[in-house]
């Protein structure tokens, strides 16, 4: 390679080099991206409680919402879920069971349909309370469960949703002011006591 060509080769390479660094600078000027403050997607976990274990999270109590809660606004909350599960009476299984008159039925018990292990194992009967667990968060309360649905986060709205779903189930009683109380002190959150002032 003569000096003449050489010299052409480098003039290149100089020239890529500039309209690479001038094009970075200039779309540095244009675009500005904003950083995020948070997460965009928030992960729960456990907190450390003082001098203890970690503390699970767990839903708010919603049960004495339920009763004064708004039907239509849980039917439209139902309608995202209307994808997987049909809500009219006598209505057929689809990805999910059909859940017509839930509250109180026994879990993974709805005629023709093929639960995952985990619903199987699931003891008892859908009960408000476990109605307000599963929706928060389905499967941190039944593990196994294949139901791919991240959770109904609001508590007005789960309210809601499981309002309506007792108005399709036949209105059985409303929560007793006992579970109340019993829902409430298990999922009220911890009030620290500020500590003594030192003297």
């Amino acid at each position: 390679m003569n000096n003449m060509e050489f010299n052409k080769l480098f003039a290149a390479l100089l020239v890529a080099g500039i309209i690479a660094s001038l094009s970075g600078f200039i779309a540095g000027q244009l675009v500005h991206p904003e950083e995020q403050s948070e997460f965009a997607y928030v992960i729960a976990e456990a907190e450390a409680a003082e001098g203890g274990a970690a503390k699970v999270a767990m839903p708010e109590p919603i049960l004495a919402l339920i009763g004064a809660a708004d039907i239509e606004r849980g039917k439209q909350i139902a309608k995202a879920c209307a994808a997987c599960h049909n809500f009219e009476p006598g209505g057929t299984n689809g990805t999910g069971p059909a859940l017509a008159g839930v509250v109180g039925r026994d879990k993974g018990s709805h005629a023709g349909f093929s639960y995952s292990a985990g619903m199987k194992d699931a003891s008892g009967s859908w009960s408000y309370n476990d109605l307000n667990h599963f929706l928060w968060k389905p499967k941190a309360f039944v593990k196994g469960t294949s139901m791919n649905f991240v959770g109904v986060k609001k508590p007005e709205d789960r309210a809601a949703l499981i309002a309506y779903l007792r108005s399709i189930s036949g209105n059985p009683a409303l929560p007793s002011e006992a579970d109340i109380a019993a829902e409430t002190a298990e999922l009220a959150p911890v009030v620290q006591e500020a500590a003594p002032a030192q003297h």
